[in-house]
């Protein structure tokens, strides 16, 4: 049946004039083996599935291309020409699938990551230990910063898999949740918020300069979305470790996760300060672009985060 541009049929797809990959391959057994049924052994097919494909392959060429009989198959004159053809079509494909192999094993080979400050320091380095185990020969890269710059490597395309620490999931992003983070106010036991009875209020909390991560950090995003726009920072510093060494030294009162401050805490280095109306939690999230979840190094990532 010809096509609108004359007799060529040019205008129905290629997927439905040229035979599938499957088909050339059992034509290529029919003419190396002289039989159906072998080929059709070799290609772990039925009998009657290999004919009912080279029948199929024939109405759709148009041509007869295996001579069968009791003493075997032979290929036609036509079919002779077509499995030339044919072999030149699998071995491209056996190129391409090598080539797409070599990317694959290439992306497998290495795993950007980027995580906010608190996340990087005290959550990533077990998680990425365990997939050392996991995958031994994965080459690992970490970039820490805070969530707003996460979500931009992972937005360039310069991190494969990102873990965020904010109010929300950052625009461009898919996210999952993780886990949950408790904030704390924290200061030197000689502060005198160390010494009173009352907990500290959210409008003292909100007028009183603090030592604080910068514009842009996790802890700050929950702050404000707690407290409304905090007083100027005491300090503003870009790391949760210059944060809790600040407070340490009695400098002023910190917000800091919980899970920075254990060990001060425990030994008295840091006090907590009771808030009064004001819930400091945060979700702790995995982020990647929009789109098709992460694989590879990343997909098992992603899964040791939520492992017990």
């Amino acid at each position: 049946m010809s096509g609108p541009d004359g007799d060529t049929g040019r205008s129905v797809p290629l997927a439905h004039r040229v035979p599938d990959l499957g088909a050339m391959e059992l034509l290529l057994a029919v003419a190396r083996l002289g039989s159906l049924g072998r080929a059709a052994k070799e290609l772990g097919i039925t009998q009657p599935a290999a004919s009912s494909r080279v029948r199929a392959m024939e109405r759709r060429l148009g041509v007869t291309l295996v001579d069968r009989s009791p003493r075997g198959s032979r290929l036609t004159e036509a079919g002779a020409l077509v499995t030339d053809w044919a072999r030149r079509v699998v071995e491209a494909a056996e190129a391409f699938d090598a080539g797409t192999q070599a990317l694959r094993d290439r992306r497998d080979s290495r795993l950007r990551v980027a995580a906010s400050m608190t996340i990087a320091e005290y959550l990533l380095p077990g998680w990425l230990l365990a997939l050392r185990a996991a995958r031994p020969d994965t080459a690992v890269s970490l970039h820490a910063g805070n969530s707003t710059t996460v979500a931009e490597r992972l937005l360039s395309g310069a991190a494969d898999l990102g873990f965020v620490e904010g109010v929300r999931v950052p625009p461009g992003l898919d996210a999952t949740v993780i886990g949950h983070d408790r904030l704390l106010v924290v200061t030197a036991p000689t502060h005198p918020w160390a010494r009173r009875r009352l907990p500290v209020p959210a409008a003292e909390l909100a007028r009183t300069p603090l030592i604080l991560r910068e514009e842009g950090s996790g802890t700050r995003q929950v702050l404000t979305a707690a407290i409304g726009e905090p007083a100027r920072p005491l300090i503003e510093l870009s790391s949760t470790t210059a944060v809790k060494a600040a407070a340490v030294s009695g400098a002023g009162p910190a917000v800091l996760s919980e899970l920075a401050v254990g060990e001060e805490l425990a030994a008295r280095r840091l006090v907590a300060i009771p808030l009064r109306d004001v819930t400091l939690t945060r979700a702790l999230r995995a982020a990647w672009p929009q789109g098709p979840r992460p694989t590879g190094p990343a997909r098992d990532l992603l899964a040791l985060t939520r492992s017990p």
